[in-house]
């Protein structure tokens, strides 16, 4: 059996959980099947038994409005995905950015199509300010390759729930099946040096963040808490890849104002590298998720497996890594309308999570005891060589149903 794995992201161009979700599963797979990886860049390799072929883009003669740039590019790529001849038994699909792709190798090559849900773009209303009247082309992409799909997996129960919601799926196509951890790679580490090359006092404790400076992920809810926080730790806040213009100048005039009045708040403005992830998440005292929408969070498995606590907000795939008060703290988010980003109530929130990182930074017993227990889950719990046995068994299942 071959699988052609369809995305935007693989390394060395990861910006989020689906590239690195899209990484360790093939790495795992490749140990049981024969994997092919056709992405969005100039990758042309073979490693760990996954053979790789990015698909760059020249889009400098393009005149189209420079927000949907993104859009057309995707479906460019797409299409070169698909000339390319498709050998594969199963392709499978992960964000909208491949999801024309998918559809193009189901009904040009008779392929069965399984598709990853990592997000969904209904829940995320602030991608208007990303992509304009791409937004509304996404959202119809998204429900078109969704409501086709031979097999759709959901990265939680919660993502499960929002697929019968929002889409006229078949609940049988539907499979719950986590994101993972690699616990040999994500383990605690003791790395000062890495702290101080970037500003950091490693004598000192602090609260960490990490994470894309998006709507979904809350980071400007986390800055907005930092005046309610109380004093002797720092913020440590690994933020980079803003989705616009607007929100990079929000992020900037917000922690600038928050620096005005407290030291130790620290703006690592890059993606680190793993072993520097691996490390700020070692030493840091609390990791701290405030996302608005979170399909699963894979950051949080990250964190515990590194033994730190977390404080997180109480949504969508979280609440099924996350268990409040033994692994970290949930902070609960005002969910009455279906969109999280219309349902917040900003300043409230930002109380909640400094009275969560406030009570386990006061408290270093309980943050031991939680990350203990954190470590112990992500090892227990969300191994990637399960989660690629029981890929593999829905491959499976599919072709002999198509046999």
């Amino acid at each position: 059996m071959k699988s052609l794995f369809l995305t935007n992201e693989y390394p060395p161009y990861i910006y989020g959980g689906a590239g690195v979700h899209v990484e360790y599963l093939t790495q795992e797979l490749a140990k049981l099947m024969e994997v092919e990886v056709r992405c969005f860049g100039d990758q042309q390799a073979e490693e760990k038994g996954v053979i790789v072929h990015g698909e760059s883009l020249d889009s400098s003669a393009w005149n189209c409005p420079s927000n949907l740039k993104s859009v057309f590019g995707a479906l460019q790529r797409c299409l070169n995905f698909n000339t390319r001849n498709v050998d594969a038994q199963i392709v499978h699909l992960h964000t909208w950015y491949a999801h024309f792709g998918g559809i193009l190798a189901k009904l040009n090559y008779n392929v069965p199509m399984v598709l990853t849900v990592h997000s969904l773009e209904p829940l995320r209303p602030w991608k208007r300010e990303q992509l304009g009247g791409g937004y509304d082309f996404t959202c119809w992409l998204e429900k078109t390759a969704i409501e086709m799909a031979d097999a759709v997996i959901a990265v939680s129960e919660e993502t499960k729930a929002d697929l019968l919601r929002l889409f006229q799926v078949d609940p049988h196509k539907i499979h719950v099946i986590h994101n993972g951890i690699d616990p040999d790679e994500y383990h605690r580490v003791e790395a000062p040096d890495i702290l101080r090359k970037h500003g950091i006092n490693p004598d000192q404790p602090y609260v960490l963040f990490v994470g894309r400076i998006t709507r979904q992920k809350g980071i400007v809810h986390l800055v907005r808490a930092i005046e309610s926080m109380a004093p002797g730790f720092q913020i440590v806040l690994c933020a980079g890849a803003p989705d616009t213009p607007e929100i990079k100048a929000e992020m900037e005039a917000a922690v600038t104002a928050q620096q005005a009045k407290r030291e130790g708040i620290i703006w690592i403005q890059s993606m680190l590298p793993v072993p520097e992830k691996i490390a700020m998440y070692s030493h840091a005292d609390v990791f701290c998720c405030p996302s608005i929408y979170e399909p699963f969070g894979i950051i949080n498995l990250e964190a515990m497996a590194c033994e730190t606590a977390v404080v997180a907000s109480a949504v969508g795939g979280i609440k099924e890594v996350v268990v409040h008060e033994q692994t970290g703290l949930l902070v609960p988010l005002d969910q009455q309308n279906q969109s999280p980003f219309e349902a917040i109530n900003p300043e409230a929130f930002a109380s909640d999570l400094a009275d969560a990182i406030n009570q386990l930074m006061a408290d270093p017993d309980k943050r031991r005891r939680m990350a203990l227990a954190g470590r112990q889950r992500a090892v227990d719990h969300f191994s990637w060589a399960s989660i690629a046995q029981r890929t593999k068994a829905l491959y499976e299942s599919l072709l002999a149903t198509n046999a």
